[in-house]
Formats: C-alpha cells, structure tokens, sequence
C-alpha cells in the first residue's frame, strides 16, 4: 500500500523560500512518476511539477518555471519541491502524487495515491 506524506508547507513571505518534501512508503518506489500538484481556495487542483523514475525528465507548470525546482532521490523514496522567489498566489494546499502510468504527467485522474497535502500560505 503506497503512503504518501508530505512535509514542509508553512507561512513565508512573498519573496521567500520554501523546500516540500514528499516520502513515500508502502509500495515500490520504482518505475513511477512523481508530482506535486496545489490547489487554492475556491480553485480547481493544479499541476505544478513531475519528475520520472530516473529523474531525467521534468515537467513545470508553464507560470512556474524558473521558480520552482522538483527533485527526487530513489535511495531515500523522497520528492521535494523547492520553491523560490514565492508569490502570495502561490497560497494553497500542495499535494505529493504518485502515479505507475505512461502518458500526460498533467493529467490528474492518472495518479492513483495522493498525500494529505501540506498548507503553503505566502502573505504579502
């Protein structure tokens, strides 16, 4: 059973930084797409960053390239997501996801386990 927790979230201020983390025990950690998606209040659920098995290929959130940076390291089953220069729009509750399929890494039904997500709040 695969069991994504994430960590890191809190207060920042515009202009500041924050380091995600997303552990994933349970399951294999091989072969599979990892992503961290946000959702904001009132809004629908976004992607913001995928990474491969090897971690050769990643995909950003056209508004957030340059700013945010994913990474994964296999010998710990470990995603983080740095997050720089942050926004006050970058408000909202960050999901780790997991997913063992080809195709979109933005499609959002593709990916089978989700975290409990970590609040990010960037006031102004």
């Amino acid at each position: 059973q695969v069991q994504l927790v994430e960590s890191g979230g809190g207060l920042v201020q515009a202009g500041g930084s924050l380091r995600l983390s997303c552990a994933n025990s349970g399951g294999t950690f091989s072969n599979n797409v990892m992503a961290w998606f946000r959702q904001a209040p009132g809004k629908e659920r976004e992607f913001v960053a995928g990474i491969n098995w090897s971690g050769s290929t990643t995909y950003y959130a056209d508004s957030l390239k340059g700013r945010f940076t994913i990474s994964r390291d296999n010998a710990k089953n470990t995603v983080d997501l740095q997050m720089n220069s942050l926004k006050p729009e970058d408000t909202a509750i960050y999901y780790c996801a997991v997913k063992y399929t080809s195709g979109s890494y933005y499609y959002i039904p593709a990916y089978g386990y989700w975290g409990q997500g970590t609040q990010v709040t960037v006031s102004s």
